[in-house]
């Protein structure tokens, strides 16, 4: 068989290398990047990635890991009341911002077939312990995983196992707030 090189370079190109992962934000997540790197290009993840550079979070999300990271999209940001993400974005709010970020960050990669399973083995309701130091509860109903924040908000896995470099990110619709 006489392989082209057209056909090398698309065999090891990194798209090639790692179709299985869905697109977020109309861009590709390449599972050789890390979550920084992957999440700045997501269109939908502009508000996020704002946040992560004024908390100071980058090079923490860059590093080796595993993170599992429940990333809220701009839609989510905006469920929040008028004003907070602008607020939160403010200097003088750096540790609240960090504080709520770090709250979507576990230390782990947990993919969701095994965030399913620990529900399942606790009945309905799997404590997650997050680098922030916040307590959720994952929760699943027919297969899609749900997370409840300390307010008692619930947000929706959209996109979930988004492979990375560094551990996983699973898309959410709201963002998740600690107990107050």
């Amino acid at each position: 068989m006489k392989l082209t090189l057209g056909a090398f370079i698309l065999a090891l190109s990194p798209a090639a290398a790692f179709a299985e992962n869905p697109m977020v934000g109309g861009a590709a997540m390449y599972e050789n990047r890390n979550i920084v790197e992957n999440a700045v290009n997501s269109a939908d993840h502009t508000t996020l990635v704002a946040a992560v550079q004024a908390a100071g979070l980058v090079d923490t999300l860059q590093g080796a890991g595993p993170f599992t990271v429940f990333a809220p999209t701009n839609d989510a940001f905006a469920k929040l009341p008028a004003g907070t993400v602008e607020d939160l974005l403010k200097p003088e709010n750096k540790d609240m911002l960090t504080k709520i970020l770090t709250c979507h960050v576990v230390s782990a990669n947990a993919l969701s077939d095994a965030i399913v399973k620990m529900v399942e083995d606790d009945k309905g309701a799997h404590p997650v312990k997050t680098v922030g130091g916040c307590e959720f509860t994952a929760m699943q109903e027919g297969g899609k995983i749900m997370i409840k924040d300390g307010q008692g908000n619930v947000a929706n896995v959209t996109i979930a196992d988004v492979k990375q470099s560094n551990g996983v990110i699973h898309v959410i619709d709201t963002v998740l707030l600690p107990a107050s």
